[in-house]
């Protein structure tokens, strides 16, 4: 999928029973995060660590669903090995897609890597969606590899400025860091609605790296 687009308005069947992708995520952020298969160890990992950072994704507007390539009835087993390592809750559905129909639309198999049957493992694959339900972010790691939850958090807090403030932030911005002023901000405009904002000399002489306490 292309930044910017649709996310297609999936009807699902999960743990939670079936859904609607975009009557689920409501007016709020939504994540897609999908996994190779049930009862694996890295992705039990995975699950273990939303669930224990679910706080912090609640305070930030965003719903979470994840996918694997198994039955709901298998998903509903696994989370019992989940909440061994995410303090004895799971509170988000997990997609039944045995059919594999979502992993190959969204285009989420890695090649690299087989199933017992000598089939591609589900990549693992993180789409972040708009309120608008646009597609803001996709990143896609092979399936020996697990994600770090910290930074699509660090993501979401970056998303969620720089969609209603003027500014882009930088090589490894944290919530709170100085923020970069947008080329498209010029002249008065910039001082005006940047008052703290400071521009860095540069050899070449042009003006462009302007910093920015981050806007409230």
């Amino acid at each position: 999928m292309k930044l910017g687009t649709v996310f297609p308005d999936y009807n699902v069947k999960t743990t939670a029973g079936d859904l609607s992708l975009h009557e689920y995520w409501g007016e709020g952020w939504g994540i897609f995060f999908t996994h190779p298969a049930d009862y694996t160890p890295v992705c039990t990992t995975e699950l273990a660590m939303v669930e224990k950072m679910a706080e912090e994704f609640a305070k930030r507007n965003v719903k979470m669903i994840a996918l694997s390539c198994d039955s709901v009835e298998s998903h509903i087993g696994w989370t019992e090995d989940i909440k061994k390592y995410s303090g004895g809750k799971f509170s988000y559905p997990i997609i039944d897609d045995t059919s594999r129909t979502l992993a190959v639309e969204l285009g989420m198999l890695d090649a690299d890597e087989k199933d017992a049957a000598g089939l591609p493992l589900t990549a693992r694959a993180v789409f972040i969606v708009g309120p608008d339900k646009k597609l803001k972010l996709s990143i896609l790691y092979p399936a020996t590899t697990g994600r770090n939850f910290d930074e699509i958090l660090r993501v979401i807090d970056s998303l969620q400025l720089t969609a209603y403030k003027k500014v882009a932030t930088p090589a490894n911005w944290q919530s709170g860091g100085e923020c970069m002023v947008l080329p498209s901000v010029t002249g008065d405009a910039a001082k005006e609605l940047f008052p703290g904002m400071r521009v860095e000399e540069l050899p070449s002489g042009k003006g462009y790296m302007r910093f920015t306490p981050q806007p409230q």
